[in-house]
C-alpha cells in the first residue's frame, strides 16, 4: 500500500502548545512523584524549572492507583546487603547489585515520608500486640522514631493503603506548585497528556532534547523542550493475550494503561536495554487477579493441588536436579514451575487454602480477634484489587469457609516488581568506583545511555523487587541527579532535531486516515484502507501468545517459534502505520499499540539471543531447557541503531559485589 502522510487535509490541525523547562518528568506514578518531590527540594532554590506530564490524573496514576495493602520493600532492621542477596536469588543470579544496594540504603526514607504524610501503617506495640494502621496512628510510634511495623514477610510491612497513591501524589503536586511559584511558570503539571515520542538534539543525536505528545481530552498537541528528562511511565501490559476474555478483557494483574512507553521511546532513540527477555508471570487468584502475598505471608495460607498436595514440596527435589543451586530456595519463577507440573498432568485446580488458614488461626485467637482477621481478609483486596472481593461475593465464597483457585497469569514486562526488564543505566558513583564497575558507570546515577535521559521504577533494568516504595525512592535518586546534571550543563540549550510540526503530523496521522477513508465502507470497523486499534491489539496479543511463550502455550518457545513470531511482528509494524482513530481515546490506543509492538519485539529478540532457560516458570526455551552459567551468566544488552533500524546485541559481564 502507498504510504500515508498527514497534511491535515481531512482532519482538523491541532493547536500546538510549546513548553520549555529545565527538567521534564514523564509519567505520574510512584517514580515520577518521588522525582518531583526530591528534585523540587534542590532545584527550586537554584531557579531550575520542573515540569511533570502525566497521561492520567496523578492522584490515581500508575500501578498503585487502586491502592495496596502492604509496602513490599522496607529494610528496617535488615541489612541492604541481605536485600541484594534476596533479589539476586529470586531473579536467578543476575542483577545489577550496585543499583539494588543503592536502593536498599535509601528506600526507608521514602517509607518514613509516606507515614508523615498520612499513610496508616500497622504497628507492633511494646507488649507484642499488633494493630492496624488506624489504631497504630493513635497508640504507636512513627517508624522513624522507633516504631515497629507489622511484618508480613522479611521485607514487607502491612498498611491500610486504599489512598496510598493519593497521599504520595499530594506531596508531589505540592512540590511542583512550590517550584512553579518560585520560578514564575504559568503551569508545570500537565495531566491527561500522552507523550508519544522523544526528540533528539539537532546537534547530538545521542542527546534527548524534547518530547512530543497530545491531550487525550482536547484537540491539542504538546511539544516539551528540556535540558534533562526522567521517563518513568510504567512497564508493559496487554502485549500478550490475557486470560480474561469478553467483558473481562480489561481485567489484568498489572495496570492496563502501562503500554511499554518507557521501553519503546528510548529504544527508538538508540538507548540500550537490558534483560528484556525477563518477564513476570504472577500466580494470582483466578479471574480477579488478586495478589497472594498477604495470604501466604500474613495469613499463613497454603497452596495445594486439587488433592491437597503441597506442589512446591512435591517437586523440590526434581527442580534441584534440573536447575541446581538456583532451586535450593524456590524463588517466584520456580514456584510457578512446580505449579505448572501439576496442572499439566491434570492435578488442577490449584487451591489457595484460605479455609485452613482460618482453622489454624482459631487455635490461638479469640472470637474478636478472629472477626478482625476475617475483616482484614476482605480488606486485603478492597485496598488494592476490588474486583477480587467482588468475585468472591459473586461466587458465594467466604474465605474462612471456602478456598479459592490460583492461576499463573499472562506475562508482563516490568522492572519494579519480581521482574528485571528495562533500560541499561549508570549506577551510583561511590559503589561503582569502590568495586571497579567501570562498565556500569558513566557520570550520573540512573541515567540511560542517552545523554540527559534518566529512568526509574519499571524503566530501570536488572534491578527488580523495588515495588512501590523502591520506585519512589529511585525516582528521588534520579530527581536529585537531574538537578546536578542541569547545574553541570548550564550552557546547554536544547535544539529539536526536526520542526515540531513534523512530529505532530506523524502523531495525528491515524485521525487523517480515518477521516479520509471512513466512508469507503458501510461499517467503519471493516475497511481495506486501515485497521482500528482494538483489532491491531488482538493481532499483537495473538502473535506474542503463540510464538513468544504466552500462557496459551504453557510459556514455551524456541528458535523456530521466535523467528516466525518476529516475522509476523515485522508485518504488524508495517500495518500499524495504517491504524485509524475516530477520537482522541482511539488515538491514544493507536500509539499505545505501537509502543507495545516495539516492547514486544525487544522481548522476543532478547529471548532469542539468550540461548538458555534462565527464568523457568516465566518462560521456557524448548531447545535450550537448562540454565547455562558458563555462557549466559551475563547481562544481555540490546540497542536499535537509529541510523539503520537494526538491532544490535552484546553481552556485558555480571559482577558480584555482595558475597553469597
Amino acid at each position: 500500500m502507498e504510504k500515508e502522510t498527514c497534511t491535515f487535509s481531512y482532519c482538523a490541525e491541532p493547536e500546538i502548545v510549546e513548553v520549555e523547562t529545565d527538567i521534564l518528568l514523564i509519567g505520574g506514578g510512584m517514580a515520577c512523584c518521588g522525582a518531583a518531590f526530591e528534585a523540587a527540594r534542590w532545584a527550586t532554590p537554584k531557579g531550575i524549572k520542573i515540569v511533570m506530564v502525566d497521561k492520567a490524573a496523578t492522584d490515581r496514576s500508575g500501578s498503585v492507583a487502586m491502592g495496596l495493602s502492604a509496602i513490599n520493600t522496607y529494610m528496617g532492621e535488615n541489612d541492604p546487603a541481605d536485600y541484594v542477596r534476596y533479589v539476586r536469588a529470586d531473579l536467578m543470579g543476575i542483577i545489577r547489585e550496585d543499583l539494588v544496594y543503592d536502593l536498599g540504603r535509601h528506600v526507608d526514607d521514602s517509607v518514613h515520608l509516606f507515614e508523615e504524610w498520612g499513610l496508616p501503617i500497622w504497628k507492633t506495640l511494646d507488649d507484642g500486640k499488633k494493630v492496624d494502621g488506624a489504631e497504630g496512628r493513635k497508640v504507636g510510634k512513627l517508624l522513624k522514631d522507633g516504631g515497629k511495623p507489622v511484618r508480613s514477610g522479611r521485607w514487607q510491612i502491612m498498611i491500610n493503603g486504599e489512598s496510598y497513591k493519593v497521599i504520595v501524589a499530594e506531596a508531589a503536586k505540592k512540590a511542583l506548585e512550590y517550584n512553579r511559584q518560585a520560578t514564575g511558570m504559568e503551569q508545570n503539571l500537565f495531566e491527561r497528556v500522552f507523550i508519544v515520542k522523544l526528540i533528539p538534539d539537532a546537534n547530538n543525536p545521542n542527546r534527548v532534547a524534547g518530547a512530543v505528545g497530545f491531550s487525550v481530552r482536547e484537540h491539542k498537541a504538546y511539544v516539551f523542550k528540556a535540558k534533562v528528562m526522567l521517563l518513568a511511565a510504567g512497564g508493559c501490559v496487554n502485549v500478550f493475550r490475557p486470560r480474561s476474555t469478553g467483558e473481562g478483557m480489561g481485567r489484568t494483574w498489572f495496570a492496563v494503561w502501562n503500554a511499554g512507553s518507557t521501553y519503546a521511546m528510548p529504544a527508538e532513540l538508540g538507548a540500550k536495554m537490558v534483560l528484556m527477555e525477563n518477564r513476570f508471570v504472577p500466580a494470582r487468584f483466578k479471574d480477579g487477579y488478586g495478589p497472594v502475598g498477604a495470604w501466604f505471608l500474613f495469613f499463613k495460607a497454603k497452596a495445594t493441588n486439587a488433592i491437597g498436595e503441597d506442589y512446591c514440596a512435591k517437586y523440590h527435589d526434581m527442580l534441584k536436579e534440573r536447575y541446581g543451586k538456583y532451586a535450593e530456595i524456590l524463588g517466584t519463577c520456580l514456584r510457578n514451575t512446580a505449579m505448572m507440573e501439576d496442572m499439566k498432568i491434570g492435578l488442577g485446580p490449584i487451591w489457595m487454602r484460605t479455609d485452613l488458614a482460618f482453622e489454624e488461626a482459631k487455635k490461638h485467637m479469640d472470637a474478636k480477634e478472629l472477626k478482625h482477621l476475617e475483616a482484614e481478609a476482605w480488606e486485603d483486596f478492597l485496598d488494592m484489587t476490588i474486583a477480587q472481593a467482588g468475585l468472591w461475593a459473586a461466587n458465594n465464597i467466604r474465605p474462612e469457609e471456602k478456598y479459592s483457585e490460583l492461576m499463573p497469569s499472562e506475562p508482563y514486562l516490568l522492572g519494579s516488581h519480581a521482574g528485571c526488564a528495562g533500560l541499561w543505566t549508570s549506577g551510583p558513583e561511590d559503589i561503582c568506583k569502590k568495586h571497579g564497575l567501570d562498565e556500569y558507570f558513566w557520570g550520573y546515577n540512573r541515567m540511560t545511555t542517552i545523554d540527559g535521559l534518566f529512568t526509574a521504577g519499571d524503566g530501570c533494568g536488572a534491578s527488580g523487587h523495588k515495588f512501590s516504595s523502591g520506585s519512589h525512592a529511585e525516582g528521588r535518586i534520579a530527581g536529585k541527579e537531574m538537578v546536578r546534571y542541569v547545574l553541570d550543563h548550564q550552557d546547554y540549550t536544547p535544539t529539536l532535531a526536526k520542526d515540531p510540526k513534523e512530529y505532530v503530523a506523524e502523531i495525528f496521522l491515524p485521525f487523517e486516515i480515518y477521516e479520509k477513508y471512513k466512508n469507503y465502507t458501510t461499517d467503519p470497523n471493516v475497511n481495506p484502507h486501515y485497521i482500528r486499534p482494538s483489532m491491531l491489539q488482538k493481532r499483537l496479543q495473538k502473535i506474542m501468545d503463540e510464538y513468544v511463550a504466552g500462557a496459551g502455550y504453557w510459556y514455551m518457545t524456541s528458535k523456530t517459534m521466535l523467528e516466525e513470531g518476529l516475522r509476523q511482528l515485522e508485518m504488524l509494524k508495517e500495518d500499524s502505520l495504517r491504524m485509524a482513530a475516530a477520537d482522541h481515546h482511539e488515538l491514544m490506543r493507536c500509539w499505545e499499540n505501537y509502543h507495545r509492538i516495539v516492547a514486544g519485539e525487544a522481548h522476543a529478540r532478547h529471548i532469542l539471543f539468550r540461548e538458555e532457560t534462565r527464568y523457568p516458570g516465566y518462560y521456557f526455551r524448548g531447545d535450550f531447557p537448562q540454565i547455562d552459567d558458563e555462557n549466559w551468566k551475563c547481562f544481555t544488552v540490546s540497542r536499535i541503531n537509529p541510523e539503520n533500524g537494526q538491532w544490535e546485541f552484546e553481552k556485558i559481564p555480571y559482577k558480584q559485589i555482595i558475597p553469597d
